[in-house]
């Protein structure tokens, strides 16, 4: 989601330090998983999952037909932005205007557009995928300056707000399901505060751990009232994510307002995302969450080379690509055990490749592309779904994420 911000990026001085360090050792085993179980297939594997953003939700492309590829793929969880200033872009029913008033819903008199959502939740629904909602962007209405999507909310909770309004329509008694009885029903139960608030560009407010703190207290208290079993994920951390994540814990009261913690461990060889992984596990450990569960909501290497400029020193061929994944995802299995590591999200599914002037290296970090009104699949693709279905132990799969061909 390169527009919106939801990228992680290494600095160049972690990759190089990471570039030389050997693979971890670890065995498999079981942990808790906090997506929707997996009826007819060995349930003690990875929660596999993919960012869903970008093209892929465009006009030109073929939503449902990605969506039944992702699941003969073994993707069993999407990652998908919620945009809370595009869905809540005025404060008041009054100022919206008249044409517009009939795609809006009035939420505690905030007029709320969840058109956007509710596409994607009955087409995943329709499949078994679950989702992972990650909650972003401030309305101009609730910001504290002019650059509002990257403002930090000075008023925690409207956010809360929103984010209990979520729950309240998608959550296991949501109003979404009601209201669509035909549809199987995949509650979310997994909800994302925020994304890489450590990066100024996308949390004005620098340090980010108080203010974030502030915020994930209100969408906390808000997620847990409309659904008390209800996961509530960390923010993703990039770059020294151990660090930030002690800045995190350093706030009083920080550690009783989270389920999971979400982790970006974007660097140049897989053997390094293994030791990021370790080194925000110690850090969760020392601070009295040795059973609380790890997410790698966001791991790539984009095939960028020749394309892009090197940017953050992760870029490669396809070729490269492919190989990368191939090598990290039996990496997260053997060490998944150690590391409480519940699942992982391969950003992204289809990146925008499409010719421009100012290319950027992630746009090239999809399993499929979609150049210039065609979506070509890259040889990540059939690596991705060869050990996703092995990790599965799955032979295949056709109709359901949820079930082995």
């Amino acid at each position: 989601m390169r527009r919106a911000g939801m990228r992680g990026l290494v600095a160049v001085a972690w990759i190089t330090v990471l570039w030389g360090l050997g693979g971890c050792g670890g065995s498999g085993g079981s942990v808790t998983r906090t997506g929707t179980p997996a009826a007819g297939r060995h349930p003690a594997g990875p929660l596999i999952g993919a960012m869903f953003d970008g093209p892929v939700l465009g006009p030109r492309v073929d939503l449902n037909h990605q969506l039944d590829l992702a699941v003969s793929s073994g993707v069993e969880s999407l990652r998908v932005a919620v945009d809370w200033s595009s869905a809540q872009p005025y404060q008041s029913l009054a100022q919206v205007p008249s044409a517009q008033r009939g795609s809006f819903t009035d939420v505690g008199g905030v007029p709320t557009r969840f058109a956007d959502l509710d596409r994607v939740a009955s087409a995943a629904a329709a499949r078994g995928l679950s989702l992972l909602p990650v909650v972003l962007s401030t309305p101009r209405w609730a910001a504290a300056g002019p650059r509002a999507s990257i403002s930090t909310p000075p008023r925690p909770a409207a956010y809360g707000a929103f984010v209990g309004a979520l729950v309240h329509r998608y959550g296991p008694h949501g109003s979404f399901w009601s209201s669509h009885p035909k549809l199987p029903a995949v509650p979310v139960r997994m909800w994302q505060v925020w994304n890489e608030p450590d990066f100024a560009r996308y949390w004005s407010v620098q340090p980010f751990a108080p203010s974030y703190v502030k915020v994930l207290a209100a969408a906390h208290a808000a997620i847990k009232q409309a659904d008390s079993g209800a996961q509530v994920v960390l923010a993703g951390l990039p770059e020294f994510s151990w660090q930030y994540l002690a800045q995190i814990y350093a706030v009083p009261g920080a550690r009783a307002l989270f389920d999971t913690v979400a982790i970006h461990p974007y660097t140049a060889r897989p053997a390094g995302v293994i030791e990021i992984l370790a080194r925000v596990r110690a850090v969760m450990d020392r601070a009295g969450d040795a059973r609380k569960p790890l997410l790698a909501t966001e791991i790539t290497w984009p095939s960028s080379q020749g394309h892009a400029p090197p940017q953050f020193g992760v870029g490669t061929t396809e070729a490269g690509q492919a190989m990368l994944l191939g090598q990290v995802m039996p990496l997260l299995e053997r060490n998944r055990a150690r590391l409480r590591l519940n699942g992982f999200y391969w950003y992204t599914w289809m990146g925008d490749e499409s010719r421009r002037s100012s290319a950027y290296a992630f746009d090239y970090a999809g399993l499929l592309g979609y150049a210039d009104g065609r979506v070509v699949t890259k040889s990540a693709l059939a690596v991705f779904r060869r050990w996703a279905l092995a990790l599965e132990h799955c032979a295949g799969k056709v109709a359901s994420a949820t079930e082995c061909a």
